[in-house]
């Protein structure tokens, strides 16, 4: 069986991302179709060997889509997605805008698959890319002991805000070594050479949105009693998401068992090894699949404690891989029909 499947935000980084992820995955699907704003019709996007002509999402018509994989922002999809699904079509977005609506599981495949079960509006929400990462890795030590609290700083690279904040990096980067003029106006400081703690927009708690986001997107997916605190740093880094992560858990868990059972859980790749470089970084997981999880120790300031580092690509497992795996996932459940 094959699937009718559109893409919506093709050209931007995330959905471009999904084109390739679809091809690679050899995702059964009859026809891919690109779809993005008025101004981007008739822009071509690459599509395995060939390319797809982009069309504007104001005059498509959904009818016999089967999928739709929406990147386009949350008032994009607040204003499109019910439109989608009231066509036919399952939509899995990628924005904030339904990830905390009771009607609208959110989904990580090797997390709570069992969520899918939950849907009842036909969208399904793909989490905050630093919460992706995060619940791969925390799941199967949920299961072993039980965490209590995690204490969690990210190294969010700037692809996770967008093309223009990639283009910034370069830009400024550029401007540095020949002693050009310095100019901010995706982020409210220079991000070449400097680390800015700040995601999103700041709350009155003083938290910012992305801080939120990571709060109360692991409760939904993962455990409602876990008590989690975070400070979202963004990087000067192109691509990969970084996180150092501290758990305290609720019964006794060694580093050891730890690296055992991480070994062993979907979607990770543990290396750690405790010597120079024995351990992953952002340009390293470029491209890669896995949610890699290094510097496995006990905390010693707690009972049961460890301290790790989690990376991942923020634009793959942490966008659209995980959108087309709960798409697979679906269909290996018979949850997705074809028109």
């Amino acid at each position: 069986m094959s699937y009718k499947v559109a893409v919506v935000g093709a050209t931007g980084n995330v959905g471009r991302e999904m084109l390739n992820v679809l091809v690679e995955r050899k995702f059964p699907a009859s026809e891919v179709v690109a779809l993005a704003s008025t101004r981007s019709n008739g822009k071509e996007v690459s599509f395995g060997d060939g390319v797809l002509k982009v069309k504007a999402l104001d005059y498509y018509d959904f009818k016999g889509v089967d999928l739709c994989l929406m990147s386009a922002g949350g008032r994009i999809s607040k204003e499109w997605s019910p439109k989608i699904a009231a066509a036919g079509a399952v939509v899995i977005d990628n924005s904030s805008a339904w990830r905390m609506d009771r009607d609208v599981p959110l989904v990580v495949p090797e997390v709570n698959a069992d969520a899918l079960g939950q849907m009842k509006k036909g969208i399904i929400a793909n989490p905050n890319c630093s919460t992706i990462q995060l619940v791969v890795a925390l799941k199967p030590l949920n299961d072993e002991a039980k965490i209590k609290r995690v204490i969690v700083s990210t190294y969010q690279s700037v692809s996770g805000t967008g093309k223009e904040a990639m283009d910034e990096l370069f830009t400024q980067t550029r401007a540095v070594f020949v002693a050009d003029p310095i100019e901010a106006n995706v982020y409210p400081k220079q991000i070449a050479f400097n680390v800015i703690p700040h995601g999103g927009d700041f709350l009155d708690s003083g938290f910012t949105t992305e801080e939120f986001k990571m709060m109360v997107e692991t409760n939904k997916i993962l455990d409602p009693d876990i008590q989690l605190t975070c400070t979202v740093v963004r990087v000067p880094v192109f691509v990969g998401h970084s996180e150092s992560v501290n758990v305290e858990f609720e019964r006794p868990i060694t580093a050891e068992r730890a690296r055992q059972i991480l070994r062993a859980a979907p979607g990770v790749l543990v290396v750690d090894k405790r010597e120079p470089g024995g351990y992953v970084t952002p340009l390293e997981c470029v491209g890669e699949d896995a949610t890699f999880v290094s510097r496995i120790r006990k905390d010693p300031t707690v009972e049961h404690g460890l301290h790790m580092w989690i990376v991942s690509d923020n634009l793959r497992k942490g966008a659209a891989l995980n959108a087309v795996q709960i798409a697979e996932c679906m269909i290996n459940r018979k949850m997705l029909k074809a028109a």
